[in-house]
């Protein structure tokens, strides 16, 4: 069984050819693809793909915990394969999203004794590449 097919079992999710595939798509590129942009991705590869098929899967992906629904872009719906805690920040010019890595016990108050099962974090603005083109 490869790393994918293990990552998936490991969530609880029926690896599938599809599944297997969508997993990879996330994992191999961490530019937060709409669901969209992962079926144009992969149609080729899998040609009985469908868009149901990847937003079904996207949609058991995020229930299972196997990656991250990310709601920084009011437009798109946007995935993540990178599920270990971190923020977000997205480029109100160019719209690119980046990871942050943060450590995100700094943002709970001091005495918070609660259990935290999700956190989300984003940060908007202007990235460095259109901040240097614009100045």
């Amino acid at each position: 069984m490869d790393t994918t097919s293990q990552y998936l079992s490991g969530y609880g999710i029926r690896p599938s050819v599809q599944r297997i595939a969508i997993m990879r798509y996330l994992k191999s590129n961490r530019t937060h693809p709409t669901a969209d942009e992962i079926f144009e991705a992969l149609r080729m590869q899998i040609p009985t793909l469908s868009k149901t098929t990847v937003y079904n899967t996207l949609k058991l992906f995020v229930e299972q915990g196997a990656a991250i629904y990310i709601g920084i872009d009011e437009k798109n719906a946007r995935f993540d394969g990178y599920v270990e805690p971190h923020a977000h920040f997205r480029c109100k010019i160019c719209g690119k999203i980046i990871d942050l890595e943060m450590n995100m016990e700094d943002f709970l108050p001091r005495d918070f004794r609660g259990q935290i099962d999700e956190s989300y974090f984003y940060i908007k603005g202007i990235c460095e590449d259109c901040n240097r083109k614009n100045n």
